[in-house]
């Protein structure tokens, strides 16, 4: 059931992500709690929101959403979702005017050099919010593979990516995704905070910066603080607590079975009675050797019965 609402279904991320669920979306749609959803007056509470792919996806399909909560660590992307649910009009001026001075370079080395000099302004972190997400939106759009990755300092030090004439302002979307964010909280911060807005009828998925799959495969830089195994042990918690409250939650991951088919990480991590755990297919696209991109596993982990 999609909602009228005029515009939204636009509404997609507008921004690249390493990990976007975008393409995992039919099994997240197969893997919710169908009776749940069926109820009127849902929360939908998502503490990690990175691109946003199953956000967007879920508020157009399902109108009985009234309220939803996003959360992330990462400041510059928080600061961006705020932007455009209050301020899109004035993001999308910005962002046509770097878009219109980048189309102006007619090389590549011109192209390269102003990037640079953006990179280095967006790390400055002297804007208003408005020019700070367009300068990421920019960076996000001309980087190479469209990563965000931020150093220890919290710098941002993705490459120049080599894209002719890429899409900086998007403005349909811009204006959708405004739209559909109305009827969305925004927090910036630790993702166990997002449990205080959980109510009757609350709904979290989970989608925390990836396990790598491989020592040389960690993309999951996206705030100057690592997301490793003692964070995946520490969300294990709060997944158990939300259990004992009695909310349903789906988590995603990445399979460390892609590299070693006797890593049962996440199988020991949450494996119990009352917990279940499916692998699906995914394409991992993000790696600079072409050859090792292609078809891996990921798995679904939720605190309720399902057909994946």
């Amino acid at each position: 059931m999609v909602s009228s609402i005029a515009g939204i279904e636009e509404a997609k991320p507008f921004l690249k992500w390493a990990g976007g669920k975008g393409q995992l979306i039919p099994a997240i749609e197969a893997a919710l709690p169908k009776e749940l959803f069926a109820k009127k007056n849902v929360t939908y509470i998502e503490p990690f929101i990175g691109s946003g792919a199953v956000l967007f996806w879920i508020l157009r399909q399902f109108p009985v959403i009234k309220n939803a909560v996003i959360n992330d660590i990462n400041e510059d992307l928080i600061t961006a979702y705020t932007a455009i649910k209050h301020e899109p009009e004035r993001l999308i001026k910005a962002l046509q005017k770097i878009q219109s001075d980048y189309y102006f370079f007619r090389t590549e080395e011109e192209q390269r050099s102003f990037f640079l000099e953006k990179r280095s302004l967006f790390n400055a972190r002297n804007f208003n919010e408005i020019d700070n997400t367009a300068l990421l939106i920019f960076l996000n759009k001309t980087c190479f593979n469209g990563l965000y990755r931020v150093n220890s300092s919290n710098l941002f030090n993705v490459p120049f990516g080599r894209y002719l004439n890429p899409k900086i302002c998007d403005e349909k979307k811009i204006l959708a995704d405004s739209n559909i964010l109305q009827r969305v909280i925004i927090l910036q911060g630790d993702y166990r905070e997002t449990l205080k807005y959980a109510c009757e009828n609350t709904f979290f998925y989970f989608d925390p910066p990836y396990k790598p799959i491989s020592k040389t495969s960690s993309f999951n830089a996206y705030a100057k603080d690592t997301f490793g195994d003692r964070e995946q042990f520490r969300l294990k918690e709060f997944c158990d607590q939300l259990s004992s409250k009695g909310y349903q939650w789906l988590l995603s991951n990445s399979d460390p079975k892609n590299n070693d088919p006797s890593d049962n990480f996440f199988d020991d991590l949450y494996g119990s009675e009352s917990t279940f755990i499916d692998r699906v297919k995914a394409k991992r696209v993000i790696n600079s050797n072409a050859a090792k991109r292609g078809e891996i596993l990921e798995v679904l982990i939720s605190n309720y019965k399902r057909t994946v």
